[in-house]
């Protein structure tokens, strides 16, 4: 495998539905993607070329090969990276409102225990801007880069909403964008893309009970797991996103909407307006 076997690179944005186009993508046996992300062009370049190229199996060489690592749209020298080593690539990024990208952030750290309660201690923009939660959601900065170097025709830009409402043309985009023919959708696109409100063993719990992971993984899927897990498995209950904390991140995240409805030919209205997801 060389860098020109490479056709396509997803850059982003997490928690943006990227696992679902990979998985999409993968389902076609015209096309080879790695699993993992690989973050090269993002936090692994000092890997190296061999590195890289080892991460792509042989059996790609006949395919579309490409490779999904959402870090690309945030590290700064990925984009010169990536144009650098693959200029030919064609790019997809996949987008999501990013006040409700913030806060499925925040509470998939919930549910892990690594934020607090206090929510706006790491979503309020007027405290600051959390590079984590907030600078992240600034997507038209993140992608101008990638324009200025590869040209707006190499760049696919989607939405979270394509996902959820017709992930039929959502993937026909892909398809065309790849120059690949039609191809039915992979049963996991009638699936929630991530689901919140699964229900899960309280964090506290969990690390009292680390030490039995070694001891219950052979009986991981199995009918006495999933009978034991749910007798103690509970619903997350997330702090909410109050109207007023809405706001202030729908000012903070005006001008980069304005600049993205540019990039992008869309208009983004809708975006202000809240939306009942649990994805």
């Amino acid at each position: 495998m060389q860098f020109n076997d490479i056709d396509f690179i997803i850059i982003g944005a997490a928690k943006s539905a990227t696992t679902w186009l990979q998985t999409q993508l993968q389902s076609d046996p015209a096309v080879y993607m790695p699993d993992p992300e690989l973050h090269y062009f993002s936090w692994e370049y000092d890997r190296g070329q061999d590195w890289y190229l080892s991460q792509f199996s042989e059996e790609g060489l006949s395919k579309t090969v490409g490779e999904k690592s959402n870090s690309y749209l945030y590290e700064p020298e990925a984009a010169e990276r990536l144009h650098r080593d693959l200029p030919h690539v064609k790019l997809i990024a996949q987008l999501r409102n990013p006040v409700e990208r913030a806060y499925s952030r925040y509470c998939m750290l919930f549910r892990r225990g690594e934020v607090g309660a206090d929510i706006e201690t790491y979503l309020d923009p007027t405290l600051g801007e959390n590079v984590q939660f907030l600078v992240a959601g600034n997507f038209a900065s993140h992608l101008q880069p990638y324009i200025d170097l590869f040209g707006r025709e190499r760049l696919l830009t989607l939405f979270f909403e394509g996902v959820m409402d017709d992930p039929d043309a959502q993937m026909s985009q892909v398809r065309d964008h790849l120059g690949l023919p039609p191809c039915a959708l992979a049963p996991e696109a009638r699936e929630k893309v991530k689901d919140k409100t699964t229900p899960l063993v309280p964090v506290q719990l969990r690390k009292r009970l680390a030490w039995m992971k070694p001891v219950v993984r052979p009986l991981r899927d199995t009918a006495v797991f999933e009978a034991a897990r749910g007798l103690i498995a509970r619903e997350t209950q997330y702090p909410p996103l109050s109207a007023e904390l809405r706001k202030r991140l729908n000012e903070y995240y005006s001008p980069s909407i304005e600049a993205l409805e540019q990039i992008s030919g869309q208009s983004l209205n809708h975006w202000y307006k809240p939306v009942d997801r649990d994805r």
